[in-house]
């Protein structure tokens, strides 16, 4: 079968080479010709484990190749998939849909074969009807149908995500395009990955359902951490003793900065105004959007209160910068927020993370960034784990220590033993453990 995919972002690219790689015949577009460019030269807009090695078996073999035409590339498509970004539309929140839109009706002017159009971008609920009324109102007399197909890709395991899927959700409203993505899907029946269908509005408020409830666990085991450490108990045994009960599940429940990326943030933000708009207010969401972005000036405030509770002056090393491991994506990362109360309090930072340096300068550029784990450390008198890289979990403390100006280590984390840190000389705090 004939795929396009028409974004070349993270959604897109994954999508478009695990589809490619199973089989199908796949073409990623873009209306960046330089991004187009680098991919042809192999080289990726992002970091993904294994992404890179994907694209590049898959372009050899034939079935992976990258367009600007929009036009051509679609040409005996039988679906073809929008996969462009929706962030938060400046100003009031709601999701940007201009992109989405501005597809549509390039697609209206070339669909020229049956086709279904499949959203696979994160849109409000009705956004698939707004396709569909685009594209009939050019007057095409082609067979079409829009189908809502949302992702459940996380940043750092994408491919193996996609391959192996908790489910596919396929929200269409009538039996040709079901046909046409279980033949889209059909290399995942041997996986018996489950396949849900349902109406196209379910569909589409899926996906903002799942991510305001996940962000919703990691919001509360944040609040239970802090209530760990006023009564002396232990988050991580708080979160173990409840994650082992069926019905909550262990997924999820690890205290620390809250929550960051190009998902929560934006789509917990966007079902609030849905919500809103539809006059059916969702409380615990809006206070788990307020929460979070209290946690993370919070977290910056723990690390003053480390250095004594004055940091001005005070030399501060942060280890790790994006939002979350294995991933180079920087956007509403807690690394932000710390990092400006760390500087609203006089504080001199140093930092270094394995992929997110070249996007952290551009955003904060008072940071002094290193090309290693010891380079920041050194006459550091406070040292912060900010993200849980595999390259910060086995610390050589006898080093650590004796570059550091003064022994002290925040664990926004939780990635060491605070017995075994403090015998090695330091003054250790953590998240939800005393």
């Amino acid at each position: 079968m004939k795929i396009a995919m028409v974004g070349s972002g993270y959604v897109g690219l994954v999508s478009g080479a695990c589809f490619a790689d199973f089989g199908h015949d796949v073409v990623c577009i873009d209306k960046d010709e330089s991004k187009i460019a680098r991919l042809l030269d192999g080289v990726m807009p992002i970091y993904e484990p294994g992404l890179a090695e994907l694209v590049s078996a898959n372009v050899k073999a034939g079935r992976l190749s990258f367009s600007t035409d929009l036009g051509s590339a679609i040409e005996g498509a039988q679906a073809v998939f929008i996969a462009v970004g929706t962030p938060s539309r400046r100003g009031d929140g709601h999701a940007d849909l201009s992109y989405v839109r501005a597809v549509a009706q390039e697609l209206a002017a070339n669909i020229r074969t049956p086709t279904v159009v499949v959203t696979k971008s994160t849109v409000p609920v009705g956004t698939g009807d707004e396709v569909e009324r685009i594209i009939r109102e050019s007057g095409t007399a082609v067979q079409f149908a829009v189908v809502s197909n949302p992702e459940f890709l996380r940043e750092g395991a994408a491919i193996g995500d996609f391959k192996r899927p908790d489910r596919i959700v396929i929200g269409a409203e009538d039996e040709w395009a079901r046909g046409v993505m279980r033949e889209v899907y059909r290399p995942l029946f041997l996986n018996r990955a489950p396949i849900l269908f349902t109406s196209r509005r379910s569909s589409e408020l899926i996906k903002y359902a799942a991510n305001a409830f996940l962000a919703t666990k990691i919001m509360f085991i944040n609040e239970m951490a802090d209530l760990c450490e006023k009564v002396g108990g232990d988050v991580q045994d708080v979160a173990r003793g409840i994650g082992l009960d069926g019905r909550i599940g262990s997924k999820f429940l690890h205290a620390g900065p809250g929550y960051g990326g190009s998902c929560f943030p934006k789509d917990t933000l966007a079902l609030l105004k849905t919500a809103e708009d539809y006059g059916s207010p969702v409380r615990l969401v809006e206070a788990v959007v307020k929460a979070n972005d209290s946690r993370k000036r919070a977290m910056g405030r723990k690390v003053i209160e480390a250095l004594g509770g004055d940091a001005r002056g005070k030399r501060v090393g942060l280890l790790g910068l994006t939002f979350k491991p294995n991933t180079d994506d920087m956007r509403d990362a807690p690394s932000i927020a710390i990092v400006q109360t760390l500087l609203d309090a006089g504080a001199q930072i140093v930092a270094y993370d394995p992929e997110g340096m070249e996007a952290a300068a551009a955003i904060m550029p008072e940071v002094q960034m290193v090309n290693s784990t010891y380079a920041a450390v050194e006459g550091a008198d406070a040292v912060a784990l900010v993200t849980e890289w595999d390259a910060f979990r086995a610390l050589d403390f006898a080093r650590v220590k004796s570059l550091m100006k003064a022994p002290v280590l925040v664990d926004l984390r939780n990635v060491y033993d605070p017995a075994e840190a403090r015998a090695a000389g330091f003054a250790y705090s953590s998240v939800g453990r005393v």
